[in-house]
């Protein structure tokens, strides 16, 4: 009787695997759908910066010390703002 026992459990388990393939499958289809219609909407925020005609080498920008990314950062905004760069 043991047997049959263990046989059942590995038939159990067998299913369980299948439904949740079908279950993944599910999921991937509408995920796919979802993201086609975001790719439709479009672009929202963002900045136009217009750094032509501009005679500023990098080191009258950010210095001759060399400095972090962040810190740059902050100091391309600094530059843009006071030279009325943006579109906003």
């Amino acid at each position: 009787m043991a047997t049959k026992n263990i046989s059942t459990k590995k038939k159990v388990a067998t299913k369980k695997r299948t439904t949740s393939t079908n279950n993944d499958k599910k999921l991937n289809t509408k995920t796919q759908s979802s993201t086609k219609s975001k790719s439709t909407k479009p672009a929202f925020g963002g900045y136009a910066i217009n750094f032509s005609g501009r005679k500023e080498t990098v080191e009258e920008v950010f210095g001759n010390k060399p400095i972090a990314p962040s810190e740059m950062t902050k100091r391309i905004w600094i530059f843009v703002k006071a030279k009325n760069l943006s579109n906003r």
